[in-house]
């Protein structure tokens, strides 16, 4: 049997080179068991850590993002590492600048290309000593926590809503709380709707006091059991197979979604409702997780414009999904993703166009296609280092039958289970 990263998680990475065929079922009939939603875990163990609770949260994401950041939270070791996770670079930039030691944060190659000069310098304005240890405005970073005062900061938020998370997290802990003015458009807004949930669970005090403005109060948080529900971003992978399966009588069940999510990517119900998946919750008693069940339809947009700056880790699923499906589209509120784990919009031209769709991008922020395809090329897939794009793409073998992919251990950064999981509904995996 092949043997992918989920059995290799204590090897180097960079020392695991793979290339694999990934030929699909003709029908899809399967119960999936999602993961935990890494989102929520990630803020889970930074809030869970200020409370001071001696309860960890229940159903923890087993990616590597976030053992990293509940590793670096419970063995506070003086150096931490934290590979390619961009989520915890930022969250515990923030944590460590607020809590007493010093610490060296530091990542991967790729890491140290992505920027955090924001976040830096607005904790630097509240009074934070952090250093460069390398590039200004680039990690890795040198951070001697201390109490900081807090108070009214503005900062952009057109960039990345996880630096204004890291900030309101760490607002109870503040001598005067925090006000925080978000400039510019605010993108991925319902994942700091998110952090604010979260927060009010743990007891904080912390809401919108204006439309671009959020208040968090000098108020310590309360330690509280949490439940981490499983995660939509994993789900859209199953939207986008089940969209692409030929056989109409498909369907596929997932396991541990909540009808009323707060994550910001349960939107892709809705998204794919336009694209002929209709989902279904299960009946349940109280307020908990359920089993959804997704069926196709035949009813369909003909073309899909469509702007992604609330949920931009959707995008490639989209792209691919709807090229696939000859729905021509239009995308904007992109521009977050040109500082992700890759330039998603770069890998995404060049991957689609081995597929044969020349997919055009406008500006920083726009992505379109016009309907015009060509032959495949045949090459395998590229992943860049990037969970998201080996997911989006695995399921373009239900258009072509089959597809080869380089790198695939990437979806442990997000769903370790992922390969696992598609052989479970049928597809046939093997390393060529």
């Amino acid at each position: 049997m092949l043997i992918l990263e989920t059995e290799k998680r204590g090897e180097n990475k960079k020392s695991i080179k793979m290339t694999i065929k990934i030929t699909a079922p003709k029908k899809l009939d399967t119960t999936i068991p999602l993961p935990a939603s890494k989102s929520i875990s990630n803020r889970a163990l930074v809030i869970h850590a200020l409370s001071g609770g001696n309860v960890t949260p229940l159903n923890l994401s087993d990616c590597d993002d976030t053992r990293v950041m509940g590793l670096a939270l419970r063995d506070n070791p003086s150096t931490v590492d934290i590979g390619g996770a961009g989520t915890a670079m930022r969250f515990l930039t923030a944590y460590y600048a607020a809590t007493s030691g010093e610490h060296v944060i530091t990542g991967t190659k790729r890491m140290k290309e992505r920027p955090i000069a924001i976040l830096v310098d607005a904790l630097r304005y509240l009074g934070a000593d952090i250093e460069y240890l390398g590039d200004e405005g680039f990690p890795p970073l040198r951070i001697r926590g201390r109490e900081l005062d807090g108070g009214y900061i503005e900062m952009p938020a057109n960039v990345s809503s996880q630096y204004i998370s890291a900030l309101l997290m760490i607002g109870p802990m503040l001598k005067h709380g925090i006000e925080l003015k978000m400039t510019g458009d605010i993108v991925s807004r319902p994942y700091i709707d998110l952090t604010l949930w979260m927060m009010r669970v743990f007891g904080a005090e912390a809401d919108w006091t204006e439309v671009d403005t959020v208040t968090v109060s000098h108020k310590p948080y309360e330690p509280h059991t949490y439940l981490i529900e499983s995660d939509w971003s994993s789900a859209s992978y199953w939207y986008e197979m089940l969209a692409l399966s030929s056989d109409r009588d498909s369907s596929v069940k997932l396991e541990g979604l909540m009808d009323g999510s707060k994550q910001g990517d349960s939107v892709v119900k809705y998204i794919f409702s336009l694209l002929g998946v209709r989902t279904l919750f299960a009946e349940r008693d109280g307020d908990g997780p359920t089993t959804v069940t997704l069926k196709k339809t035949i009813a369909r947009l003909p073309r899909l414009d469509y702007d992604f700056v609330s949920s931009p880790d959707l995008v490639q699923t989209v792209v691919v999904c709807c090229a696939l499906m000859d729905i021509p589209f239009r995308f904007t509120g992109l521009s977050s993703l040109r500082i992700k784990e890759t330039d998603r919009i770069a890998a995404l031209k060049r991957e689609m166009m081995k597929l044969g769709y020349a997919i055009a991008d406008e500006g920083t922020d726009v992505l379109s296609w016009d309907g015009l395809h060509s032959m495949p090329t045949g090459e395998p897939l590229d992943t860049y280092e990037d969970h998201r794009m080996a997911m989006s793409l695995a399921p373009a073998a239900m258009k072509f039958g089959s597809v080869t992919m380089n790198n695939p251990h990437v979806v442990t950064k997000s769903y370790p289970s992922f390969w696992d999981d598609m052989r479970r509904a049928g597809f046939v995996i093997e390393e060529v």
